[in-house]
């Protein structure tokens, strides 16, 4: 009876045989021991990835006690307590599982015994509930399955996950690009009617679109998809050919944005200069047929309503301190919108797009925000000053205005779905989220503030522009360049934006950089002169359309296009059915709409050719 009530791990144990049961530097796997398993696979194709051997001892000392306290579960769950587990690499490990979720996984049952059984266990003074260092604690989790795989658990602090308004407003500065600026011009191309229809029709389709996207990897039986972005579920379903041409379109939006951002900042530049020039000098524009009177000057640099010719706006400075027009012609020479800024900033930029991390620049994206928020005062103060100028001509063409529904309305869809476009990184937008319930209905929360967003701008800068005496053609694909670089609140815009684009340029190339060299190289920095290579494709292509054809409008739209044909389109309306498919409930009008959902992204990139 006394070897009955001896506990099982007595501390009065030899030394030799505590040191064998107790320590994890001197296994030996070919021993005798009770407390020892082979290593399950962790859930990957990675075959360094391995459960520590400190995993496999507590996971059968969880499994011990359970059958002790007739444990009726079968997940069990195993803590790594070592300050440095056996891993093989220290990425974290595919399968991860939110802590949340897991609530009532470590549960030990107590069934109802026998009185003799239960007088034998009290007299015996033990305690057959597990003991307290066989609990595991929330530092580093695995989940055992019946299969013999595991799941690793992270996110278990709740504390570091945003609450609702934090994720909406996440969403919201995410989307908030340099797409803003074009929607007054995509509204004109359009026509005013039937650009707020088309506006509000397609943010609706994208936020769709965006919802199979969040969805899609909870649509995946069997598989641990925690940690999956689009692009592997991509993988999942169309192979190599879906990861590789998620990829490629992906590389397409941000080098889109990049090239948009170049171009940007060489006229932000330009302008910033040409506000500081004058100021210094004491010059002015002089008044011309381009622009209008007063103290809010709206200018129209294309009076003939061709954008793509060589007709530019003749500024002269005159100036009071005496400079004369030797000093005015080498300051454009040597400072030129198209000439030689863009070529400036290659001095800038090209050293800080080798950073090995881009964490620095991580710090400066409130200043998006700033922006924005200023952009939207900017707007609200210039409509007031303007006053509206509106007069509807439903088809026909008129002097100063346009007609409310022209043929050329795709080219505003083309600037949506860049404008629109989240979908690619919204998976990990909402993984932060600390309600998972509430995802759909935050995320229709955002895109609705984009939207009203976009309106807003895009409305108020349409109506207010001065028609007569300047025509709705004028209005830029930039609007802020149809305001003189004079104007001391277009100064602090300008400077606010370059500032931000100057910060966020790096990330973007970082981006890039980290998904081509991991796909083709397998390291995110090979070495120094591949990283330069391709930073400087990068930045020549961006040089040579800020010099060639500066017209962001049309970079914005092809982009945007181009990415949203097949990571807004195509590939989510095809997963969806596919996934319905094989859960043996597709449905003809299912079938139907998001086939058409696949013409419409085909449609809208060829008509982008002949606008």
């Amino acid at each position: 009876m006394e070897d009955d009530c001896r506990p099982l791990l007595s501390s009065e144990q030899p030394v030799e045989v505590y040191s064998h049961r107790g320590s994890t530097d001197s296994l030996d796997f070919k021993a005798k021991r009770p407390f020892h398993v082979e290593p399950r696979n962790i859930v990957d194709d990675d075959p360094q990835e391995r459960v520590s051997a400190e995993a496999a001892i507590l996971n059968s000392r969880v499994h011990y006690y359970g059958r002790l306290t007739n444990s009726s579960d079968r997940l069990l769950v195993v803590l790594v307590n070592s300050p440095t587990p056996n891993y093989g690499t220290n990425r974290s490990v595919k399968g991860n599982i939110r802590l949340q979720n897991l609530k009532h996984v470590v549960k030990f049952s107590h069934k109802p015994q026998s009185h003799s059984a239960t007088t034998a266990k009290e007299s015996c003074g033990i305690d057959v509930s597990p003991p307290n260092h066989v609990i595991p604690g929330p530092e580093e989790i695995y989940i055992y399955s019946p299969l013999g795989t595991a799941f690793k658990v992270t996110g278990t602090d709740p504390s570091s996950k945003n609450p609702s308004i934090i994720t909406i407003f996440a969403i919201w500065n995410t989307m908030m690009g340099t797409s803003i600026l074009s929607i007054p011009w995509g509204i004109k191309q359009a026509g005013f009617t039937l650009g707020i229809l088309i506006l509000i029709f397609t943010g609706l389709l994208m936020l769709y679109c965006c919802y199979i996207v969040l969805k899609s990897p909870k649509a995946i039986p069997y598989v641990d998809t925690s940690d999956w972005e689009f692009p592997d579920v991509c993988r999942y379903y169309f192979g190599k050919f879906g990861q590789w041409s998620s990829l490629v379109f992906s590389m397409v939006s941000l080098i889109g944005a990049m090239v948009v951002y170049w171009v940007l900042m060489s006229n932000f530049l330009y302008n910033t200069g040409q506000f500081i020039y004058n100021y210094a000098h004491n010059a002015s524009v002089s008044n011309s047929q381009f622009g209008t009177n007063g103290s809010d000057k709206v200018i129209c640099l294309y009076p003939n309503t061709d954008p793509g010719g060589n007709v530019t706006i003749v500024a002269l400075y005159l100036g009071n301190s005496g400079n004369d027009t030797s000093d005015v012609s080498t300051f454009e020479h040597w400072w030129s919108k198209t000439n030689t800024v863009p070529f400036y900033l290659v001095i800038l930029l090209l050293p800080l797009l080798c950073f090995r991390s881009a964490s620095f620049f991580a710090r400066f994206t409130f200043l998006g925000t700033i922006s924005v928020i200023y952009l939207i005062a900017l707007v609200t103060l210039k409509a007031v000053r303007l006053g509206f100028h509106l007069e509807f001509h439903w088809f026909d063409p008129s002097q100063f205005y346009v007609p409310e529904f022209r043929l050329l309305f795709p080219q505003l869809t083309g600037v949506l779905t860049l404008a629109f476009f989240i979908h690619n990184c919204i998976i990990t937008l909402m993984k932060s989220n600390r309600h998972q319930e509430n995802n759909v209905r935050d995320l229709s929360v955002a895109y609705l503030l984009v939207g009203l967003t976009y309106l807003y701008v895009g409305v108020l800068i349409f109506a207010a522009f001065p028609s007569p005496p300047l025509s709705k053609d004028c209005i830029e694909p930039n609007f802020l360049d149809n305001f003189p670089s004079s104007d001391v609140m277009v100064f602090v815009a300008r400077t606010f934006l370059l500032f931000q684009m100057i910060t966020v340029y790096p990330l973007l190339g970082y981006l890039v950089r980290v998904q081509m060299m991991g796909q083709i190289f397998g390291n995110h920095y090979p070495s120094f002169f591949h990283v330069l290579a391709l930073n400087v494709l990068i930045v020549g292509a961006g040089v040579l359309i800020a010099k060639f054809y500066p017209n962001i409008g049309s970079i914005i739209r092809f982009s945007g296009a181009t990415c949203g044909l097949a990571l807004v389109f195509v590939f989510p309306a095809l997963v969806h059915m596919i996934s319905l498919r094989r859960q043996g409930l597709p449905r003809w009008p299912s079938v139907l709409f998001h086939s058409f959902l696949i013409l419409l992204g085909v449609a809208n990139l060829l008509a982008q050719f002949f606008m």
